[in-house]
């Protein structure tokens, strides 16, 4: 039976266009996702899974709320075309800690007097007050980041007075943080951050109590769907069990989700990431979980020339890329790597396929679609990429 369309005041009203498919159901949205991935992607002997789902609301692990209305009455969502804001507190996609958090942080925008900023709805802009956003991550124990992304360290004494209150009606937050961004452009953070707890990460555990835990950082980087995530991890290891690699090379690692996921016995694996917050928290979570195998990470540009030795001395690449893909000089240097088997995670079928065709000794031998993102077109792909002439050990 076909899972009904989920219902949306906003989306009904326009008020809120943000999920482009929600009049759809989502059994037709999957079919519709696992279709035209396959066809980006399909190759001769490809083995071509049956797509991963979702819950299709409730799955969203980060609010990215504008702040809009006045300090007495704000609105925490989006802006619509005239400026004026619209508050999105109810969305269903959220998952249910990080909407019943966000009436709380309302108040604390009231309390604290934290005046919303003003883009402006003509020339010349305002440009007054401080809050731009406020931003909410949720882990899967239930903890919560709370970002407030403010224009200057003007209200920062109001904030921290308004603390224990907030500790008092949020007793699941553990890291709360100040952003600073000045500039008036279309920038969702900037690159200060005041912490005001003690904590500075937060730990989202995958794969029950006993799973690894990755530490978040207030600028670190995960997937928005902590269960597809954790499948995506859990595919990762699956799909290259048999090949045994001896050395991995994850770029693109972020926090060290798929590089600590591959740790094994005997095996080295090295993770390189540009953000150096993210390979801090990467650090932390191999240092506290005793992996086995030698793991080591390094801040870097995951496409620059000086990792082409590491990557030519890997059995297996692990690649993550942005939603541009790899482009053709990381293409090239895999071509050139002689590297038996890729692993290839990407959020946009269509720079993968790209990215495919740049490939050229190398075919999919692997598939699956997971639906990191119901209610909209897109989707994460995982493909194994076997080189030509390689056979499987």
């Amino acid at each position: 039976m076909a899972l009904a369309v989920l219902d949306c005041a906003h989306f009904t009203a326009g008020e809120c266009r943000s999920c482009t498919w929600l009049g759809r159901r989502y059994d037709d949205q999957l079919l519709a996702k696992d279709a035209a991935a396959r066809a980006l992607v399909d190759a001769p002997g490809l083995a071509w899974e049956s797509p991963l789902t979702s819950r299709p609301h409730g799955f969203r692990n980060k609010a990215k709320m504008v702040v809009g209305g006045t300090a007495t009455a704000p609105t925490l969502g989006i802006l619509d075309p005239t400026g004026a804001g619209v508050d999105l507190r109810d969305c269903a996609l959220h998952t249910p800690g990080i909407e019943a958090a966000l009436p709380v942080l309302a108040e604390l925008v009231t309390r604290a007097d934290l005046t919303p900023y003003d883009v402006g709805s003509a020339l010349p802009v305002s440009r007054r007050g401080e809050l731009k956003h406020v931003l909410v991550t949720e882990s899967p124990d239930g903890e919560l980041m709370v970002r407030l992304v403010l224009r200057s360290t003007a209200t920062e004494a109001r904030v921290r007075k308004h603390l224990p209150w907030l500790r008092e009606r949020l007793p699941q937050l553990r890291v709360l943080t100040l952003n600073i961004q000045p500039e008036h452009r279309a920038v969702l953070e900037g690159e200060r951050e005041v912490v005001l707890t003690e904590a500075e990460t937060l730990p989202m555990r995958l794969g029950g109590p006993d799973g690894i835990v990755l530490h978040l950082r207030p600028r670190s980087f995960f997937q928005t769907n902590t269960d597809v995530a954790a499948a995506l991890y859990g595919l990762a290891v699956t799909w290259t069990a048999d090949l045994a690699p001896r050395r991995v090379v994850d770029l693109y690692c972020g926090v060290g989700g798929f590089a600590l996921h591959l740790a094994a016995p005997g095996r080295r694996v090295t993770g390189i990431e540009i953000s150096a917050d993210a390979i801090a928290s990467a650090e932390r979570s191999r240092d506290e979980a005793g992996l086995p195998g030698e793991i080591t990470f390094a801040t870097g540009d995951a496409t620059s020339p000086e990792h082409a030795a590491l990557v030519a001395d890997a059995d297996l690449v692990v690649v993550n890329p942005p939603r541009r893909g790899l482009g053709p000089a990381l293409a090239r240097r895999l071509e050139e790597s002689g590297v038996r088997h890729v692993l290839y995670s990407s959020c946009n079928p269509e720079t993968l396929a790209r990215d495919l065709a740049d490939l050229a000794s190398y075919v999919p031998v692997r598939g699956r679609l997971l639906d990191m993102f119901p209610q909209t077109p897109h989707a994460e792909v995982l493909v194994l990429l076997q080189r030509v002439g390689q056979r499987s050990e």
